[in-house]
């Protein structure tokens, strides 16, 4: 199995010219977006304890 070091790098220095860092309003949407993931997530695993603790499983 032979890796094709100098292809590789051609495909790095692609991904970093099309690469740009986010603005302000993209960073904080982004971050918003997380955390309401993080809290559904996270109310569906709390629910499903209080259900088994309820249920005494």
């Amino acid at each position: 199995m032979k890796i094709d070091i100098k292809a590789k790098l051609l495909e790095w220095k692609r991904i970093l010219q099309v690469s740009r860092k986010p603005g302000r309003d993209e960073f904080f949407l982004s971050s918003k977006i997380c955390t309401i993931g993080i809290v559904i997530i996270g109310a569906i695993g709390f629910a499903m304890f209080l259900a088994f603790s309820f249920l005494g499983l």
